[in-house]
């Protein structure tokens, strides 16, 4: 007796066929995605959070910052190069760096001289090039008696002599400056540890009152 072979309707096969098809679209579409947020952070944007309050009251404790990364150049992955930037930083960027003793740790304060520059700071004024500097963001305690220390830098500024900024590097302080650990105390920040410039708060959570400071929220930083 001759075997019949029996045919599979092609109306069977195509469902099969159109579920891979949709199985490996959404693959490639989140591959896709993945490897574009990896260049985003790596070269573009990246996030950060404020845990202390040693920016006050220009960024507060539980404000989610975005940081622009290609305008100075951004650090490309797994090399010692930086891509090309927009332009050097400048006096009065807030910037996210690596911290000088703890390069795992990120800090960020905002850029009081840059290289070349003369640094003096004579009590609560900061003097760049022997002009006073302007800075309207600063805060301060209302008693602020600090003992100067031999760990400190140039004796917690207070009445420091003046100090030539290194080529290549940038002095740093927090804009709360009775509360903030910068190069007053561990002294300049290198270039090619600047990760970039802070310019947006997206985001601001109260941790104490568990509200949202919505305020806050999508405010430039200049």
């Amino acid at each position: 007796m001759d075997e019949q072979t029996q045919s599979i309707p092609a109306d069977a096969v195509e469902p099969k066929r159109r579920r891979k098809s949709a199985v490996r679209e959404y693959a490639e579409a989140i591959g896709v995605a993945v490897i574009l947020a990896l260049v985003i952070r790596a070269l573009v944007v990246q996030a950060f959070t404020i845990p202390s309050g040693s920016m006050m009251d220009t960024m507060v404790v539980g404000d989610y910052i975005l940081v622009n990364k290609f305008l100075y150049g951004a650090e490309l992955p797994w090399v010692e190069w930086r891509a090309p930037g927009l332009r050097m930083p400048q006096r009065g960027d807030i910037i996210v760096f690596k911290y000088p003793q703890d390069e795992k740790r990120d800090f960020i304060k905002r850029i009081v001289g840059t290289p070349g520059d003369w640094i003096q700071i004579r009590g609560r004024q900061v003097f760049v090039n022997g002009t006073p500097l302007t800075e309207p963001y600063t805060k301060f305690a209302d008693s602020a008696l600090v003992r100067p220390g031999p760990d400190t830098y140039c004796g917690y500024a207070y009445a420091c002599e003046p100090t030539v900024v290194p080529p290549d590097s940038y002095f740093v302080m927090g804009d709360n400056r009775d509360n903030s650990q910068d190069s007053r105390y561990w002294g300049f920040v290198r270039r090619d540890k600047i990760k970039g410039k802070a310019f947006l708060i997206y985001w601001s959570w109260d941790g104490d009152r568990h509200w949202l400071r919505w305020w806050r929220l999508a405010n430039y930083i200049p």
